[in-house]
């Protein structure tokens, strides 16, 4: 099963750097597989370092500002206790890990990680049809370059009614700041 959430990774300067990811989790998780692209910053920092952690989120702004890298600023965050890296203070839930092993010999790299500690930060808002549907445009920022702009402008305007019938003002923000990424994208591609 694929798990949405946010990977902190430490840089080579010691400063922390945030992605969004979703890796293949094993149901107790006590172990992952994350599949980032071989020229992704997370990548790098993975294979120097061997260590991160997962985080779970219902905050889906921050996934938004992460998916599109326009985080104004890091959210908050601490030591981790078992690994050297850094956890979110209001992550839902965080899972330290280690990496296992690194396969990079195919277009997307598999790295195999083993969570050494997890901790419940905060109680998961719950479901909400709003909060998915802005993971989905969040996803979909991700894939401009890489679909038809058609089916982009469907798809977001689909997501848009849910949002409109569901959200708070959080997730009402979160699916303004992609459309808004949505337009500037496509006037960068008609110049």
């Amino acid at each position: 099963m694929i798990l949405e959430g946010l990977i902190t990774t430490t840089a080579e300067d010691g400063s922390p750097h945030l992605a969004p990811m979703g890796p293949s989790v094993t149901a107790d998780m006590g172990s992952f597989v994350l599949r980032p692209f071989p020229t992704s910053t997370t990548y790098h920092n993975l294979r120097r370092h061997g260590e991160g952690v997962l985080h779970v989120t219902d905050d889906v702004l921050i996934l938004a500002r992460a998916a599109v890298g326009k985080v104004s600023h890091f959210p908050a965050c601490h030591p981790a206790q078992r690994v050297r890296g850094f956890v979110l203070d209001d992550a839902c839930r965080s899972f330290e890990f280690r990496v296992a092993s690194i396969d990079d010999s195919q277009p997307r790299v598999r790295i195999e990680a083993v969570v050494v500690a997890a901790a419940t930060r905060r109680d998961f808002f719950g479901f909400n049809r709003a909060k998915h549907a802005v993971l989905e445009a969040a996803i979909l920022a991700t894939r401009f370059s890489l679909l038809p702009a058609a089916e982009v402008a469907a798809e977001f305007r689909r997501l848009r009614v849910i949002v409109d019938k569901t959200a708070g003002e959080q997730e009402f923000a979160a699916m303004t700041f992609l459309e808004q990424e949505w337009a500037e994208f496509r006037t960068r591609a008609e110049r």
